[in-house]
């Protein structure tokens, strides 16, 4: 069993979970190991049937082609265990003579305490069963308990409590603790290095009044609901807005291949997606040409696939465009890093209720801080600035959105 072509641009996984134990019995095609590459977690089935052998251990790199484990083909699947034969029954004669001779029963009033003995001896905390009866048949009489509270050794002292020093406070610890990066924290840590190194990485900024699109939503989502079976929520509002003002500037939607710039006339948007695992960039394809309704419906999917580990490579390639949104952890302003090989990034963040001067008056509206790093070797100043700026009006006025205008 060997490590099987991945991808093309994948050399390298990582085996991180063995999903059945050395010297099992496998079945052809059961999973028997989990490998994690760079994009996503992958199940590695048996090819035969038979005895499974380790030969790579959890948590080793391998590269494409390397032996991972061995299957002894000639093992056969066990069958399940027969029942424990029933015991040989015991002839009635030969119970009958090895039965032990009846015991002569004893008296019932042997070993009971009258009640007033039964008081004395609860409250010295003394059993009947200690105690011998002087009284017809054995019975406990009150002289017998009361003898037996005077004759009930003393306790013996209490031995003094070992002194043990306090336990050391958390605040203090000095533990430390190592673990291996996982290939995807890994990964994502080699390329965001070779973004800050390999681009020139700028940060624009400016904010949006989201009152429109709030109010929009408030009137419209029962309605948008019960059509599409799905919320009208802000990520498709952005996602459009930014797929719009893409297709209108193409220099934004671009990235450079060696000393060529490759534009498109499509707007794939990659979603930034928190897992246990660390940021995916899973892309939304075509947003220029689908409704809110089927982009709502894609980030979902997505969404829900990246957190159960179930992206499969060719939903994790492409992407002409990203955005991230901090604000759902409480971000207020932030410079995101632009995702390699494309050319610019957009940062949402949080929505805050904040006073801003609107026809000469002070009034408090929703505000949020839009951030878009950009790739200054094939985006100019005024191009990132004309850009955000087209994304702010479109989402400040959504009907212009909806009209295409």
């Amino acid at each position: 069993m060997k490590v099987p072509v991945i991808g093309e641009s994948i050399a390298e996984v990582t085996l991180s979970q063995w999903l059945k134990e050395n010297g099992d019995y496998v079945a052809l095609d059961e999973p028997i190991c989990e490998f994690e590459s760079d994009k996503a977690t992958l199940e590695f089935p048996a090819e035969a049937a038979g005895k499974l052998i380790y030969v790579a251990a959890e948590g080793d790199d391998l590269e494409i082609g390397a032996l991972v484990a061995k299957i002894d083909t000639s093992v056969k699947a066990e069958k399940g265990a027969t029942a424990p034969a029933p015991e040989k029954e015991t002839p009635k004669e030969e119970a009958t003579s090895s039965a032990p001779a009846p015991q002569k029963e004893a008296s019932y009033a042997s070993g009971t305490p009258s009640p007033a003995a039964a008081k004395i001896l609860k409250e010295n905390n003394i059993a009947a069963a200690n105690v011998s009866g002087t009284g017809r048949d054995g019975r406990i009489t009150k002289n017998d308990a009361v003898q037996a509270a005077a004759n009930k050794p003393a306790p013996a002292p209490a031995a003094p409590a070992e002194t043990k020093p306090p336990a050391p406070s958390v605040a203090f610890s000095r533990n430390e603790t190592r673990k291996k990066m996982s290939r995807m924290r890994r990964t994502i840590a080699t390329r965001l290095v070779q973004a800050k190194n390999e681009t020139a990485m700028l940060t624009t900024f400016n904010e949006v009044d989201l009152k429109a699109v709030m109010e929009m939503r408030k009137k419209y989502q029962e309605k948008f609901v019960e059509k599409y079976g799905i919320k009208l929520g802000f990520m498709s509002l952005f996602a459009k807005a930014c797929a719009k003002a893409l297709i209108e500037m193409p220099d934004v939607n671009a990235f450079i291949d060696g000393n060529e710039v490759v534009y498109h006339d499509y707007a794939d948007i990659s979603i930034a997606i928190s897992t246990e695992n660390g940021l995916v960039v899973p892309p939304v394809h075509n947003v220029e040409s689908l409704n809110f309704a089927e982009v709502e419906y894609k980030i979902k999917e997505l969404a829900g696939k990246a957190r159960s580990g179930k992206l499969t490579l060719e939903e994790m390639q492409g992407g002409t465009f990203t955005i991230t949104n901090g604000g759902i952890f409480g971000s207020l302003n932030s410079t995101p890093i632009i995702n390699r090989p494309q050319s610019a990034i957009l940062g949402m963040h949080g929505i805050q209720n904040r006073p801003v001067a609107i026809n000469g008056e002070v009034v408090i509206r929703p505000m949020m801080y839009l951030a878009l790093s950009y790739d200054h070797r094939i985006i100019d100043g005024k191009t990132s600035v004309t850009f955000l700026v087209k994304v702010k009006e479109l989402l400040e006025d959504p009907v212009k959105l909806l009209l295409d205008l």
